[in-house]
């Protein structure tokens, strides 16, 4: 049998699984029931389907009442994803849902590196409804290689880390780069290194080369890799790929999960390698709170598209993450917008920096105001930076504990904005720490 049947057998069976997908989130979803409404009843291609907007979806989604569940939350688990206090993005799904999810995330650690035997500390964040720690728990029950679990939490004091990990042997670290920067940290200052740990997975934002030079210090034989690529909206989505060195390149979980590329610009969809695109989420298996080409708010570029592997290069247009926090950009336009009692901002630009081993969430404002009132300025400053703590206190909690760097904020000219050579149109999000 030649190759060229394989791609047609696989389209045949997802043309299937998406008219199928789309036939029951008409029967069961208000919110795609009205976004679907002009498409004819039959649809079995997945990008003739409209993108989902995120105001769109997270406005018809609630606690109390949502419009886009299929049916009613009986069994199964509930998570908290970014977004701030007045509007928490909440995530269900059922308890085969979240199985499955876990088992599929667990397969790919092998490739990440992961043996029989190892001794996994969970460093990741319990509690108030995240899901990273009680989903490193999950995986690796599911995983396919034995090992022992070391339920350590990310709020544990640093020196009884530090005397875990000693004392029950333990040889891989799980926890966000933050997380883990932070307690090298504290290795190096307390107790010199700890030899014995030799792999660290990370996962929820990008890990930079100072902080994998501080690694090194902390732990002279420890590899760091990506434990995979997920979201807690999206669902899980690519694991890591076996001996590859670079850790933004993931390949996705087919058939059951799709990721498109499609360019930022004009929205075509993008199979050539090395050229960015926004990544858009399908998944064609998850039926409670159905995800169906909705943009995750990366931008990747396919390594080898047959394959489905690609690179993370930062964040695209609907959230900015700094460290673990993610701030969105509505969010933080709506900030200034209510900062501005003077008028004086006459466009808004979030950048992401990267220094001295922590994330620095910056705002550039366009000042349309004379010179001569350079001092009202200041209130604007002084009024954005009280109502981010207010609005998003994980942003002020992670400030306070010196895991990011304190919002800046940077006026320019009417002019000052970076703008897209391409469209003349301002940027929206600058990410620097990549280049």
């Amino acid at each position: 049998m030649t190759h060229h049947h394989v791609p047609q057998q696989q389209s045949q069976h997802m043309s299937q699984q998406v008219s199928e997908l789309v036939r029951f989130v008409r029967a069961g979803s208000p919110f795609y029931r009205e976004l679907y409404a002009d498409l004819p009843d039959e649809v079995s291609d997945l990008p003739t389907l409209p993108l989902v907007d995120h105001a769109a979806f997270w406005g018809a989604h609630g606690i109390a009442e949502s419009r886009v569940m299929t049916g009613p939350h009986t069994d199964g688990i509930v998570f908290k994803t970014g977004g701030t206090t007045g509007a928490p993005r909440v995530s269900f799904y059922t308890r085969e849902e979240w199985r499955q999810m876990a088992r599929r995330f667990g397969d790919g650690l092998p490739a990440a590196g992961l043996q029989a035997g190892d001794r996994v500390a969970n460093l990741f964040y319990a509690g108030e409804l995240y899901s990273s720690f009680v989903f490193t728990l999950n995986l690796l029950q599911e995983a396919p290689v034995p090992t022992v679990q070391l339920p350590i939490g990310g709020g544990a004091p640093l020196e009884y880390v530090i005397a875990a990990l000693r004392d029950f042997s333990a040889t891989v670290l799980t926890a966000p780069p933050t997380s883990l920067c932070r307690l090298a940290r504290e290795v190096v200052d307390t107790v010199g290194s700890l030899p014995g740990i030799r792999l660290a997975l990370f996962s929820g934002e990008a890990f930079y080369p100072d902080q994998i030079a501080l690694m090194a210090k902390a732990f002279p034989n420890c590899t760091v890799r990506s434990i995979g690529y997920a979201s807690v909206d999206a669902g899980v989505l690519a694991g890591p790929v076996a001996g590859e060195v670079d850790n933004r390149v993931h390949e996705v979980f087919s058939p059951e999960k799709v990721v498109e590329l499609l360019d930022p610009e004009s929205g075509e969809p993008i199979e050539e390698p090395g050229r960015p695109g926004r990544v858009v989420a399908t998944d064609l298996v998850r039926r409670l709170m159905p995800v169906i080409r909705y943009p995750v708010g990366d931008l990747a570029e396919w390594v080898d598209f047959p394959n489905r592997r690609f690179r993370l290069l930062g964040r695209s247009e609907e959230g900015a993450r700094v460290g673990p926090v993610t701030v969105y950009l509505e969010d933080l336009r709506a900030l200034v917008a209510g900062a501005d009692a003077q008028g004086r901002v006459g466009g808004v630009q979030v950048v992401l920096r990267h220094r001295d081993g922590l994330d620095q969430l910056v705002l550039r404002l366009a000042d349309t105001a004379p010179p001569a009132t350079i001092e009202g300025r200041a209130a604007v400053e002084a009024t954005l930076g009280e109502q981010l703590a207010a609005t998003r206190p994980m942003f002020a909690d992670h400030v306070a504990r010196a895991l990011i760097h304190p919002l800046a904020v940077e006026w320019v000219g009417p002019d000052g904005l970076s703008i897209n050579p391409r469209t003349g149109k301002a940027v929206r999000l600058l990410d620097e720490r990549m280049s």
